[in-house]
């Protein structure tokens, strides 16, 4: 446990089970699956392209934390409730992931409190 750190900021919503937001391990971070909500709790609210950026938001802030970048992930994975929103989702996260890590997007029945999108990622410490 001691080559392992808990990542935390109040800068991204709070786990809402028990994990924690990310955890450091070696020279990668592992972001847990970041929904659509500001740092309050408060679920986003409008179209998949706007609840898609509060989830990099998160992911940004908690990279951050970390000492790392967004532009440092080499693994994100998607999980959308409809693949009638990849497109939208795609137009968003293409503005954020710019260098093009390995990526998996899958279609699940169903994410926690109700949200369309949820995004997690590894990412290289600085």
């Amino acid at each position: 446990m001691s080559d392992m750190k808990v990542i935390n900021t109040k800068k991204a919503v709070q786990p809402v089970g028990p994990y924690s937001q990310a955890i450091h391990a070696g020279p990668h971070i592992f972001v847990s699956g970041q929904i659509p909500a500001d740092a309050s709790g408060k679920l986003t609210e409008g179209s998949i392209a706007d609840k898609t950026a509060a989830c990099c938001e998160g992911l940004k802030a908690i990279l951050a934390e970390a000492g790392s970048d967004i532009s440092k992930c080499v693994k994100v994975t998607v999980f959308l409730t409809s693949m009638e929103n990849f497109a939208e989702m795609n137009g968003v996260y293409e503005k954020y992931f710019t260098h093009k890590p390995a990526r998996s997007c899958v279609a699940v029945k169903e994410l926690p409190k109700g949200v369309p999108v949820e995004i997690e990622a590894i990412a290289l410490s600085s």
